[in-house]
């Protein structure tokens, strides 16, 4: 996978990912603290801004979202914790 964080795309291999703000910003701080688990609102609070007042739930609808565009199934979730991407190859 490839990140171009200037142009704000997205590469698996040679096929471009096309992905809404909110999906390549999730995505970019998944990649930024690859290995490290991030709790709902550690993603809440890089992404959405620490004066969101949703529902964190909107977490787990992008990553769905996420999953489905992606062809590698990247993110892990941490059961109870939260959310990972430990390795950008296809698992």
């Amino acid at each position: 996978m490839k990140l171009d964080l200037s142009g704000y795309q997205v590469w698996e291999e040679e096929r471009k990912v096309e992905l809404t703000q909110k999906e390549f910003e999730l995505l970019r701080e998944f990649l930024l603290n690859q290995g490290r688990v991030l709790t709902r609102n550690q993603v809440l609070d890089a992404v959405w801004g620490t004066d969101y007042f949703g529902e964190d739930r909107i977490v787990d609808t992008h990553i769905k979202n996420l999953r489905k565009k992606l062809e590698g199934d990247y993110i892990d979730t941490i059961r109870g914790v939260g959310y990972r991407i430990d390795k950008v190859h296809k698992k």
